[in-house]
């Protein structure tokens, strides 16, 4: 859901509106998405095998948002971009890390926690960053690095750190980002870079369609998971909440520490604190186990409901 936007003024604004009211609603859509998946488990039975086409369609589309100037920011300031990808990689992985050992979670609900904190920047965060008048050429540029990095980063993180719970295939989860994530993405650039104009007017609808679809995920993560969501809800959430919400203060504190401006600390926080649950959710179901997916699910209602109210709160005190 990048805030890079077509050439004419009409087709960015309507674009703008068009994914402030997606991020706004999207965390009621996610939760009604898991009460269904909870309440009907059996009839999403045998639907794990499409998670991760479906998040496919997610980075599809979030490629299709990019522009060439996504990347010229990258080379504009590689100094601030790099923090934030170090930031990102370091903080919420070791964030996972400590939280499962600190509530002592169960080997699938821990490696789940630490899979949430090894993946990319969230797909809403630059969105988000723009509700809170931040920095959303810094947002960009930090999310699109962190997801073309991602097939190099994560699965080597997630051996490091989960390797202790769980037995971790790093070579697969490789391959597996590479198809699900990677690909897509360039597909949608290059679709982007073809047919321009065409894709002007589709950009309104796109932010629906990643919701609608990171909807569908959350429903069979949970459903694979009913029963067990029963006893470990409650743990479950307080890990997330944890994770996202020092998530948040520590990205938007490296910010502070170096100097980069309020705007550009702002975006720290959202590129830190909100992650690719989707994809967590994906690479968790394929490699661990539905309940390992657990934690993405929760995280991708939950980081969404915090995000909107930390942005509304310093939007406020930037007013």
């Amino acid at each position: 859901m990048s805030t890079e936007r077509p050439e004419s003024d009409t087709s960015r604004a309507t674009a703008d509106r068009s994914a402030r009211r997606a991020v706004t609603v999207f965390p009621a859509l996610v939760l009604a998405a898991g009460a269904l998946g909870l309440l009907l488990p059996g009839g999403f039975s045998g639907w794990g095998e499409s998670v991760p086409y479906l998040l496919g369609v997610v980075m599809f589309c979030m490629g299709i948002t990019m522009t060439p100037q996504d990347f010229r920011g990258v080379v504009r300031r590689p100094w601030a971009v790099a923090l934030g990808l170090v930031a990102h990689y370091v903080i919420m992985p070791g964030l996972g890390w400590v939280i499962a050992h600190l509530l002592q979670l169960p080997p699938q609900l821990a490696a789940g926690v630490i899979l949430v904190g090894c993946a990319p920047s969230g797909t809403a965060s630059n969105v988000v960053t723009y509700l809170a008048r931040g920095d959303v050429a810094l947002s960009v540029s930090v999310a699109t690095v962190s997801t073309l990095v991602a097939p190099l980063v994560t699965p080597p993180l997630t051996l490091l750190l989960a390797g202790e719970y769980l037995p971790v295939d790093a070579d697969s989860m490789v391959t597996d980002i590479l198809k699900t994530v990677l690909l897509p993405v360039v597909a949608g650039l290059a679709v982007r870079l073809l047919a321009g104009r065409l894709v002007e007017r589709a950009l309104p609808a796109l932010p629906w369609l990643s919701a609608v679809t990171i909807g569908v995920i959350v429903t069979v993560v949970v459903a694979g998971s009913a029963d067990a969501i029963k006893s470990a809800a409650l743990l479950v959430f307080v890990a997330v909440v944890l994770h996202n919400g020092l998530g948040l203060a520590l990205g938007y504190g490296a910010g502070r520490l170096s100097r980069m401006g309020e705007p550009a600390s702002r975006a720290m926080a959202f590129e830190v604190g909100m992650q690719n649950s989707g994809l967590a959710a994906s690479l968790a179901t394929a490699h661990f186990s539905p309940l390992a997916a657990l934690p993405a699910a929760v995280f991708s209602v939950w980081h969404n409901i915090s995000g909107a109210l930390a942005a509304a709160w310093l939007s406020r005190r930037a007013r």
